[in-house]
Protein backbone atom coordinates (compact mmCIF):
# COMPACT_ATOMS: atom_id res chain seq x y z
CA UNK A 1 0.00 0.00 0.00
CA UNK A 2 2.41 2.39 0.64
CA UNK A 3 4.25 1.56 -2.72
CA UNK A 4 1.11 2.16 -4.46
CA UNK A 5 0.85 6.08 -2.39
CA UNK A 6 4.38 6.60 -3.22
CA UNK A 7 3.33 5.96 -7.54
CA UNK A 8 0.94 7.89 -6.75
CA UNK A 9 2.72 10.82 -5.74
CA UNK A 10 5.53 10.26 -8.12
CA UNK A 11 2.76 10.38 -11.04
CA UNK A 12 0.84 13.42 -9.34
CA UNK A 13 4.45 15.40 -9.50
CA UNK A 14 5.27 14.45 -12.92
CA UNK A 15 2.21 15.69 -14.01
CA UNK A 16 1.62 19.52 -14.97
CA UNK A 17 -2.05 20.32 -15.03
CA UNK A 18 -4.22 23.11 -13.73
CA UNK A 19 -7.23 20.93 -12.16
CA UNK A 20 -7.36 17.33 -10.74
CA UNK A 21 -10.10 14.80 -11.43
CA UNK A 22 -9.77 11.66 -8.75
CA UNK A 23 -11.87 8.63 -10.73
CA UNK A 24 -12.67 5.71 -8.37
CA UNK A 25 -13.92 2.17 -9.62
CA UNK A 26 -13.35 0.53 -6.15
CA UNK A 27 -13.16 2.28 -2.80
CA UNK A 28 -10.38 0.37 -2.00
CA UNK A 29 -8.12 2.88 -3.88
CA UNK A 30 -9.03 5.25 -0.90
CA UNK A 31 -6.74 2.80 1.48
CA UNK A 32 -3.11 4.74 -0.33
CA UNK A 33 -4.93 7.99 -2.48
CA UNK A 34 -6.98 9.11 0.49
CA UNK A 35 -4.48 11.92 1.13
CA UNK A 36 -5.26 13.36 -2.11
CA UNK A 37 -7.48 16.71 -2.44
CA UNK A 38 -8.62 17.01 -6.12
CA UNK A 39 -11.13 19.64 -8.07
CA UNK A 40 -13.61 16.68 -8.48
CA UNK A 41 -14.26 13.48 -6.61
CA UNK A 42 -16.08 10.85 -8.92
CA UNK A 43 -17.20 7.01 -7.62
CA UNK A 44 -17.61 4.90 -10.83
CA UNK A 45 -19.41 2.18 -9.13
CA UNK A 46 -19.63 -0.64 -11.54
CA UNK A 47 -20.35 -4.04 -8.93
CA UNK A 48 -22.01 -4.39 -5.72
CA UNK A 49 -17.93 -5.14 -4.98
CA UNK A 50 -18.47 -6.74 -1.43
CA UNK A 51 -21.03 -9.95 -2.48
CA UNK A 52 -18.10 -10.61 -4.44
CA UNK A 53 -16.15 -13.45 -3.25
CA UNK A 54 -12.89 -13.04 -1.09
CA UNK A 55 -14.63 -8.93 -0.82
CA UNK A 56 -12.08 -7.13 1.65
CA UNK A 57 -13.74 -6.64 5.04
CA UNK A 58 -13.38 -3.01 4.87
CA UNK A 59 -14.79 -2.71 1.33
CA UNK A 60 -18.41 -1.73 3.15
CA UNK A 61 -16.77 0.78 5.29
CA UNK A 62 -14.58 2.57 2.92
CA UNK A 63 -17.75 2.40 0.33
CA UNK A 64 -19.35 4.92 3.56
CA UNK A 65 -15.99 7.07 3.01
CA UNK A 66 -16.48 7.13 -0.92
CA UNK A 67 -19.84 8.29 -0.56
CA UNK A 68 -18.58 10.99 1.33
CA UNK A 69 -15.92 12.41 -0.81
CA UNK A 70 -17.45 11.99 -3.79
CA UNK A 71 -18.74 15.03 -5.96
CA UNK A 72 -20.81 12.52 -8.17
CA UNK A 73 -21.21 9.10 -8.44
CA UNK A 74 -22.44 6.73 -11.29
CA UNK A 75 -23.24 3.04 -11.21
CA UNK A 76 -22.74 0.45 -13.92
CA UNK A 77 -26.69 -0.53 -13.95
CA UNK A 78 -30.29 0.47 -13.26
CA UNK A 79 -30.49 -2.20 -9.66
CA UNK A 80 -27.22 -1.36 -8.63
CA UNK A 81 -28.62 2.39 -8.88
CA UNK A 82 -31.83 1.73 -6.84
CA UNK A 83 -29.51 0.06 -4.14
CA UNK A 84 -27.17 2.95 -3.75
CA UNK A 85 -28.91 6.14 -4.43
CA UNK A 86 -30.48 6.71 -0.64
CA UNK A 87 -26.20 7.08 -0.22
CA UNK A 88 -25.59 9.92 -2.12
CA UNK A 89 -27.30 13.31 -3.80
CA UNK A 90 -25.81 12.77 -7.43
CA UNK A 91 -25.97 9.35 -8.51
CA UNK A 92 -27.22 8.11 -12.03
CA UNK A 93 -27.09 5.07 -13.58
CA UNK A 94 -25.16 3.78 -16.75
CA UNK A 95 -25.72 0.23 -18.10
CA UNK A 96 -23.14 -1.04 -20.09
CA UNK A 97 -22.56 0.51 -23.59
CA UNK A 98 -20.87 -0.87 -26.35
CA UNK A 99 -18.49 -0.97 -29.52
CA UNK A 100 -20.86 -1.61 -31.89
CA UNK A 101 -18.67 -1.55 -35.23
CA UNK A 102 -16.12 -4.31 -33.10
CA UNK A 103 -18.72 -6.94 -32.37
CA UNK A 104 -20.89 -6.11 -35.54
CA UNK A 105 -17.48 -7.85 -37.50
CA UNK A 106 -19.21 -10.78 -35.99
CA UNK A 107 -21.93 -10.73 -38.55
CA UNK A 108 -19.53 -11.50 -41.33
CA UNK A 109 -17.42 -14.47 -42.23
CA UNK A 110 -14.13 -15.27 -40.19
CA UNK A 111 -11.79 -17.98 -40.35
CA UNK A 112 -12.87 -20.02 -37.35
CA UNK A 113 -10.41 -19.76 -34.46
CA UNK A 114 -7.90 -22.75 -34.35
CA UNK A 115 -9.05 -24.11 -31.06
CA UNK A 116 -12.34 -24.15 -31.81
CA UNK A 117 -12.43 -24.87 -35.98
CA UNK A 118 -12.22 -28.59 -35.15
CA UNK A 119 -15.93 -28.45 -32.99
CA UNK A 120 -19.01 -29.15 -34.71
CA UNK A 121 -22.50 -27.12 -34.42
CA UNK A 122 -23.93 -26.25 -32.96
CA UNK A 123 -22.27 -24.22 -31.00
CA UNK A 124 -23.42 -21.80 -27.80
CA UNK A 125 -20.83 -19.97 -26.40
CA UNK A 126 -20.18 -17.94 -23.35
CA UNK A 127 -17.69 -15.31 -22.92
CA UNK A 128 -16.46 -13.68 -19.93
CA UNK A 129 -14.83 -14.05 -16.27
CA UNK A 130 -15.71 -17.56 -14.92
CA UNK A 131 -15.89 -17.32 -11.31
CA UNK A 132 -18.82 -17.39 -8.75
CA UNK A 133 -21.24 -15.72 -10.55
CA UNK A 134 -21.46 -18.69 -13.52
CA UNK A 135 -23.95 -21.32 -12.28
CA UNK A 136 -21.57 -24.33 -13.07
CA UNK A 137 -24.34 -26.42 -12.58
CA UNK A 138 -26.56 -25.16 -15.07
CA UNK A 139 -23.62 -25.31 -17.38
CA UNK A 140 -23.41 -28.93 -16.56
CA UNK A 141 -26.76 -29.62 -16.84
CA UNK A 142 -27.43 -28.29 -20.27
CA UNK A 143 -24.54 -30.00 -21.74
CA UNK A 144 -25.45 -33.31 -20.16
CA UNK A 145 -29.21 -32.88 -21.53
CA UNK A 146 -28.52 -31.55 -24.84
CA UNK A 147 -24.83 -33.71 -26.06
CA UNK A 148 -25.31 -32.72 -30.01
CA UNK A 149 -24.86 -28.83 -28.59
CA UNK A 150 -21.43 -27.61 -28.39
CA UNK A 151 -20.98 -25.41 -25.42
CA UNK A 152 -17.63 -22.98 -25.93
CA UNK A 153 -16.61 -21.20 -22.73
CA UNK A 154 -14.16 -18.27 -23.12
CA UNK A 155 -12.43 -16.78 -19.98
CA UNK A 156 -9.86 -16.99 -17.16
CA UNK A 157 -11.24 -19.16 -14.32
CA UNK A 158 -10.92 -16.47 -11.34
CA UNK A 159 -11.58 -17.15 -7.35
CA UNK A 160 -13.01 -20.77 -8.37
CA UNK A 161 -11.21 -23.70 -8.15
CA UNK A 162 -10.89 -25.06 -12.32
CA UNK A 163 -11.08 -28.47 -10.92
CA UNK A 164 -15.00 -28.04 -10.16
CA UNK A 165 -15.43 -26.79 -13.51
CA UNK A 166 -18.09 -30.02 -15.34
CA UNK A 167 -15.93 -31.57 -17.86
CA UNK A 168 -18.11 -33.63 -20.87
CA UNK A 169 -17.02 -34.00 -24.69
CA UNK A 170 -19.09 -31.16 -25.48
CA UNK A 171 -18.16 -28.41 -22.71
CA UNK A 172 -14.92 -26.59 -24.45
CA UNK A 173 -13.32 -24.57 -21.58
CA UNK A 174 -11.13 -22.10 -23.89
CA UNK A 175 -9.38 -19.74 -21.77
CA UNK A 176 -9.11 -16.45 -21.91
CA UNK A 177 -8.73 -14.57 -25.03
CA UNK A 178 -7.88 -10.58 -26.20
CA UNK A 179 -11.04 -8.35 -26.91
CA UNK A 180 -9.41 -8.14 -30.52
CA UNK A 181 -9.73 -11.77 -30.65
CA UNK A 182 -13.95 -11.71 -29.83
CA UNK A 183 -15.38 -10.96 -33.12
CA UNK A 184 -13.96 -14.19 -34.84
CA UNK A 185 -15.35 -16.49 -32.00
CA UNK A 186 -18.81 -15.18 -32.10
CA UNK A 187 -18.80 -15.26 -35.59
CA UNK A 188 -18.36 -19.07 -35.65
CA UNK A 189 -20.99 -19.59 -32.73
CA UNK A 190 -24.73 -19.97 -33.01
CA UNK A 191 -26.18 -18.52 -30.37
CA UNK A 192 -24.83 -16.59 -26.93
CA UNK A 193 -25.77 -17.83 -23.62
CA UNK A 194 -25.39 -15.94 -19.92
CA UNK A 195 -25.84 -18.85 -17.60
CA UNK A 196 -25.16 -16.81 -14.70
CA UNK A 197 -25.95 -18.10 -10.96
CA UNK A 198 -28.91 -16.14 -9.32
CA UNK A 199 -26.99 -15.01 -5.90
CA UNK A 200 -25.64 -11.56 -4.22
CA UNK A 201 -22.85 -11.72 -6.08
CA UNK A 202 -24.71 -11.36 -9.40
CA UNK A 203 -27.69 -9.54 -8.16
CA UNK A 204 -27.20 -5.65 -9.42
CA UNK A 205 -24.62 -6.60 -12.38
CA UNK A 206 -25.48 -5.12 -15.53
CA UNK A 207 -23.34 -7.70 -17.86
CA UNK A 208 -21.86 -5.61 -21.16
CA UNK A 209 -21.81 -8.73 -22.35
CA UNK A 210 -25.23 -8.76 -23.12
CA UNK A 211 -25.24 -5.33 -25.79
CA UNK A 212 -22.02 -7.12 -27.42
CA UNK A 213 -23.76 -10.21 -27.91
CA UNK A 214 -26.64 -8.96 -29.86
CA UNK A 215 -24.13 -6.44 -31.49
CA UNK A 216 -22.29 -9.49 -32.64
CA UNK A 217 -25.98 -10.68 -34.00
CA UNK A 218 -26.43 -13.44 -31.78
CA UNK A 219 -29.61 -14.55 -30.26
CA UNK A 220 -29.15 -14.70 -26.70
CA UNK A 221 -30.49 -16.99 -23.76
CA UNK A 222 -29.92 -15.57 -20.17
CA UNK A 223 -30.60 -16.94 -16.45
CA UNK A 224 -33.01 -14.14 -14.91
CA UNK A 225 -30.33 -11.36 -14.24
CA UNK A 226 -32.65 -8.35 -12.79
CA UNK A 227 -31.16 -5.98 -15.06
CA UNK A 228 -31.35 -8.59 -18.27
CA UNK A 229 -34.81 -8.92 -17.80
CA UNK A 230 -35.89 -5.65 -17.56
CA UNK A 231 -34.00 -4.25 -20.24
CA UNK A 232 -33.46 -6.83 -23.07
CA UNK A 233 -36.25 -9.71 -22.01
CA UNK A 234 -38.55 -6.93 -21.76
CA UNK A 235 -37.63 -5.67 -24.93
CA UNK A 236 -37.72 -9.45 -26.44
CA UNK A 237 -34.24 -9.40 -27.75
CA UNK A 238 -33.08 -11.94 -24.98
CA UNK A 239 -34.49 -15.19 -23.83
CA UNK A 240 -34.66 -16.21 -20.20
CA UNK A 241 -34.33 -19.46 -18.95
CA UNK A 242 -33.79 -21.15 -16.08
CA UNK A 243 -33.28 -25.10 -15.30
CA UNK A 244 -36.73 -25.89 -15.86
CA UNK A 245 -36.64 -24.77 -19.90
CA UNK A 246 -32.88 -23.99 -20.58
CA UNK A 247 -33.46 -26.77 -23.15
CA UNK A 248 -36.50 -25.21 -24.55
CA UNK A 249 -35.42 -22.14 -25.10
CA UNK A 250 -31.91 -22.89 -26.57
CA UNK A 251 -33.58 -24.71 -28.91
CA UNK A 252 -35.82 -22.61 -30.07
CA UNK A 253 -33.55 -19.83 -30.61
CA UNK A 254 -31.03 -22.67 -32.31
CA UNK A 255 -34.21 -23.28 -34.59
CA UNK A 256 -34.18 -19.65 -36.13
CA UNK A 257 -32.12 -18.19 -39.08
CA UNK A 258 -29.34 -16.33 -37.21
CA UNK A 259 -30.29 -12.99 -38.43
CA UNK A 260 -33.82 -12.92 -38.32
CA UNK A 261 -33.53 -10.26 -35.31
CA UNK A 262 -31.05 -8.23 -35.90
CA UNK A 263 -33.35 -4.72 -37.71
CA UNK A 264 -35.07 -4.75 -33.91
CA UNK A 265 -31.40 -5.26 -32.16
CA UNK A 266 -29.93 -2.41 -34.07
CA UNK A 267 -33.02 -0.14 -33.73
CA UNK A 268 -32.42 -1.00 -29.50
CA UNK A 269 -28.57 -0.26 -30.05
CA UNK A 270 -28.78 2.69 -31.80
CA UNK A 271 -29.15 4.75 -29.10
CA UNK A 272 -26.26 2.92 -27.46
CA UNK A 273 -22.67 3.92 -27.38
CA UNK A 274 -19.48 4.98 -25.01
CA UNK A 275 -19.93 8.42 -26.96
CA UNK A 276 -23.45 8.90 -25.98
CA UNK A 277 -22.10 7.29 -22.04
CA UNK A 278 -19.28 9.88 -21.83
CA UNK A 279 -21.74 12.81 -22.68
CA UNK A 280 -23.91 11.80 -20.20
CA UNK A 281 -21.60 11.66 -17.48
CA UNK A 282 -19.70 14.80 -18.89
CA UNK A 283 -22.61 16.74 -18.13
CA UNK A 284 -22.99 15.32 -15.13
CA UNK A 285 -19.80 16.25 -13.83
CA UNK A 286 -19.68 19.66 -15.48
CA UNK A 287 -23.03 20.41 -13.57
CA UNK A 288 -20.67 19.22 -9.69
CA UNK A 289 -17.94 20.89 -10.63
CA UNK A 290 -20.03 23.87 -11.02
CA UNK A 291 -21.42 23.43 -7.85
CA UNK A 292 -17.66 23.08 -6.24
CA UNK A 293 -17.17 26.51 -8.44
CA UNK A 294 -14.48 24.87 -10.35
CA UNK A 295 -13.96 25.17 -14.14
CA UNK A 296 -16.88 23.40 -15.83
CA UNK A 297 -15.24 19.88 -17.43
CA UNK A 298 -15.70 19.30 -20.99
CA UNK A 299 -15.59 16.47 -23.42
CA UNK A 300 -12.20 15.17 -23.63
CA UNK A 301 -10.54 16.78 -20.06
Amino acid sequence: MEIQRHLVDELLASESYDRLVTWYYTPMALRFSDHIEGDLCVYDCMDELSAFKNAPPELVRLEKVMFGRADVVFTGGQSLYEAKRAHHRAIYPFPSSIDVAHFHRARQSIADPADQAHVPHPRVGFFGVIDERLDIDLVAYSAEVMPDVQFMMIGPVVKIDPATLPQRANIHWLGGKQYAELPSYLANWDAGWMPFALNESTRYISPTKTPEFLAAGLPVVSTAIVDVVRTYGAQGLVSIADADDVVEKLRDILSRPRGHHWAKTDAFLAGTSWDRTWEGMAAHMATASALKNVIPLRRGA
